[in-house]
């Protein structure tokens, strides 16, 4: 039986963000970890067809959990309605809602 391995590495701004938001819709044959600035996913499988439609999915969330965790990182730190800081709590909370996006 062949056995396919693939990395795929990516750059972000807040990496850490990223890897949280991509790491629930990971299927068992994928791992996701950040590292400094960088993303990787490892991929394994034994058939063709379903790790390339693994990662076109991968790919897809990748884009969405990239632009959400940017938005996240550029907001204000003071609230302009309360004149309160959002909370780090808040944050996560905001950002693990942007792992059901199918």
């Amino acid at each position: 039986m062949m056995q396919i391995n693939g990395r795929i590495t990516t750059v972000h701004e807040n990496a850490d963000c990223v890897a949280r938001a991509l790491t629930p819709d990971n299927l068992n044959s994928m791992t996701t970890t950040a590292k400094g600035d960088h993303v990787t996913t490892i991929i394994t499988g034994s058939q063709l067809r379903s790790v390339i439609a693994s990662i076109d999915d991968y790919l897809m969330n990748l884009v969405i959990a990239d632009d959400a965790c940017s938005s996240l990182s550029q907001r204000p730190q003071n609230n302009p309605d309360t004149g309160n800081r959002i909370s780090r709590d808040r944050l996560t909370e905001e950002t693990n809602g942007c792992n059901n996006r199918h």
